[in-house]
């Protein structure tokens, strides 16, 4: 092989050489600029949630976790819904919730500061009985013979079976018999 062939041939192989290492090294530059640019696929992230305390007129008031661009009314059912005394017209369901919100569903108001209780009884506003369906744990303490324990007891069953139908329903819970319950009927409602 002539000396010219083989310096040509040579030339060729580092040329190609050359062009394959650019093409390499662009192919990896642009690679990584993709990858630090990409923005995350929505598939693969979780979604994002939010904690609100929902109370008042629900069925099993207290914290719940709902994704962070819900409204009101998907706070209101991860809470169990409505009680049937719930005045909804008070509460905007369309609102969207923040984080660390607290949420108030209103019992219904009627005439002369009345309002209607699960049975349809009428209610006076300033009566001082206490909604077992609604009260947090501090008014509950306040019945006789419910202390802490028990006022946790009660809440604890609001959260997992739902709102009281009547107030002889209170009775299912651990502690709470006929001698207690005939000390309580007259100063809690539903």
């Amino acid at each position: 092989m002539p000396m010219y062939r083989k310096q040509i041939f040579v030339l060729i192989i580092l040329l190609l050489a050359i062009i394959g290492g650019t093409y390499y090294g662009a192919y990896r530059e642009n690679s990584a600029v993709v990858l630090d640019n990409a923005e995350p696929d929505s598939e693969t992230l979780p979604d994002r949630e939010i904690t609100v305390y929902v109370t008042g007129a629900v069925n099993r008031p207290g914290l719940v976790k709902i994704a962070e661009e819900a409204r009101a009314a998907d706070a209101v059912n991860a809470c169990g819904g409505l009680l049937p005394t719930a005045d909804s017209e008070k509460v905007n369901m369309a609102q969207r919730m923040k984080d660390g919100q607290q949420l108030r569903v209103p019992e219904k108001q009627g005439r002369n500061g009345q309002h209607e209780s699960a049975k349809g009884e009428k209610i006076r506003a300033d009566d001082e009985r206490i909604n077992i369906n609604t009260a947090d744990e501090k008014a509950l303490d306040t019945l006789p013979g419910i202390g802490p324990a028990m006022a946790k007891r009660i809440i604890e069953y609001r959260e997992t079976e739902g709102a009281f139908q009547a107030i002889e329903d209170i009775k299912k819970i651990r502690g709470i018999g006929d001698a207690k319950f005939n000390k309580l009927k007259d100063k809690i409602c539903i």
